[in-house]
Protein backbone atom coordinates (compact mmCIF):
# COMPACT_ATOMS: atom_id res chain seq x y z
CA UNK A 1 0.00 0.00 0.00
CA UNK A 2 1.32 3.74 -0.66
CA UNK A 3 0.02 6.59 1.20
CA UNK A 4 -0.78 8.95 -1.60
CA UNK A 5 -3.58 9.80 0.25
CA UNK A 6 -4.68 13.54 -0.43
CA UNK A 7 -4.26 16.33 2.44
CA UNK A 8 -8.35 16.44 3.91
CA UNK A 9 -8.50 12.64 3.30
CA UNK A 10 -7.50 9.88 5.74
CA UNK A 11 -8.00 5.95 5.19
CA UNK A 12 -8.54 3.39 7.94
CA UNK A 13 -8.28 -0.19 6.33
CA UNK A 14 -9.69 -2.86 9.34
CA UNK A 15 -10.16 -6.22 9.33
CA UNK A 16 -13.89 -7.20 10.12
CA UNK A 17 -15.09 -9.66 12.74
CA UNK A 18 -18.01 -11.55 10.18
CA UNK A 19 -16.72 -12.56 7.88
CA UNK A 20 -13.74 -13.42 9.17
CA UNK A 21 -9.90 -12.65 7.22
CA UNK A 22 -12.39 -10.20 5.29
CA UNK A 23 -11.64 -6.19 5.19
CA UNK A 24 -13.76 -2.88 5.14
CA UNK A 25 -12.41 1.00 4.99
CA UNK A 26 -13.87 4.49 6.29
CA UNK A 27 -12.88 7.37 4.49
CA UNK A 28 -12.48 10.94 6.98
CA UNK A 29 -12.09 14.23 5.78
CA UNK A 30 -10.80 16.51 8.25
CA UNK A 31 -11.43 13.39 10.89
CA UNK A 32 -14.93 13.47 10.04
CA UNK A 33 -16.27 10.21 8.87
CA UNK A 34 -17.71 11.20 5.26
CA UNK A 35 -18.07 7.14 3.90
CA UNK A 36 -17.45 3.61 4.90
CA UNK A 37 -17.51 0.72 2.49
CA UNK A 38 -20.27 -1.43 2.50
CA UNK A 39 -18.73 -4.48 0.51
CA UNK A 40 -16.49 -6.85 1.36
CA UNK A 41 -12.36 -7.23 0.40
CA UNK A 42 -10.36 -10.29 0.37
CA UNK A 43 -6.98 -7.85 1.39
CA UNK A 44 -5.93 -4.96 2.67
CA UNK A 45 -4.46 -3.47 -0.92
CA UNK A 46 -8.14 -4.09 -2.50
CA UNK A 47 -9.56 -2.33 0.59
CA UNK A 48 -7.28 0.48 -0.02
CA UNK A 49 -7.77 0.42 -3.80
CA UNK A 50 -11.32 0.92 -3.42
CA UNK A 51 -11.26 3.77 -0.72
CA UNK A 52 -8.23 5.66 -3.10
CA UNK A 53 -11.43 5.11 -5.65
CA UNK A 54 -13.93 6.70 -3.82
CA UNK A 55 -11.80 9.94 -3.08
CA UNK A 56 -11.22 10.04 -6.60
CA UNK A 57 -15.36 10.22 -6.69
CA UNK A 58 -15.46 12.86 -4.07
CA UNK A 59 -13.15 15.17 -5.50
CA UNK A 60 -13.78 14.90 -9.08
CA UNK A 61 -17.44 15.12 -8.21
CA UNK A 62 -18.22 12.12 -10.67
CA UNK A 63 -21.30 10.48 -10.18
CA UNK A 64 -23.26 13.13 -8.33
CA UNK A 65 -25.87 15.26 -9.35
Amino acid sequence: MTNDVPHPYSIAVEPLKKPEGQFGWALRKHGKLTERSDRTFTSEAKAFENAMNAIDRNVTGYGSR
